[in-house]
């Protein structure tokens, strides 16, 4: 993992580049896998507060950490463990994608159907929202701040208009508003 210090107001000594470097080596372990990554380190100096900003790219999401305190290194370590987290947590997700493997030519003229499959191996599910029970308006922020639950759709009643919508999540990550 190549390294790049910034440092405002702080001067580091080649020791002290040393220890970070073999701190930086575990998350270097975590993140890289065919080609190398560049982190940028920040250190700042505030009045009696140190600030060290991490920032790295990985696969398209940048992972930024910030470590304070009045310590300069506890301030970088603090940092380099919420960075371990944020990779952990990404590479988990990059990892447990579900994937399948792309179909060849024979086996998809030997499948069938999808209306064959579907109707063979299914049956097909209704679910009811219960509209008896009284619940508050929302808006559209509070809505999706409720998707982020996990939810694929979510009924509810409008706080401008009073009207019923329905809010979708599509497969693309975004999402679909219906308001009646």
């Amino acid at each position: 993992m190549r390294i790049t210090y910034t440092g405002r107001q702080v001067e580091l000594a080649p020791a002290q580049l040393q220890k970070i470097k073999a701190r930086m080596d575990k998350v270097g372990k975590l993140l890289d896998g065919k080609d190398e990554r560049e982190a940028h380190v920040v250190l700042s100096h505030e009045r009696h507060l140190h600030r060290a900003e991490i920032t790295i790219n990985y696969h398209n999401h940048p992972l930024v950490c910030l470590g304070e305190n009045a310590d300069l290194f506890t301030a970088i370590h603090a940092a380099i463990e919420k960075l371990e987290k944020q990779a952990i947590k990404v590479r988990a997700k990059w990892r447990d994608t579900k994937r399948s493997p792309r179909r060849t030519v024979a086996e998809a003229e030997t499948a069938p159907a999808p209306a064959e499959l579907s109707s063979e191996t299914e049956e097909k599910k209704i679910f009811r929202i219960n509209h008896q029970e009284r619940r508050k308006p929302m808006t559209l922020d509070e809505a999706l701040l409720e998707m982020e639950k996990g939810r694929d759709y979510l009924a509810y009643r409008d706080a401008e208009t009073d009207r019923l919508a329905v809010l979708v999540r599509r497969r693309d990550g975004n999402f679909d508003l219906v308001e009646a």
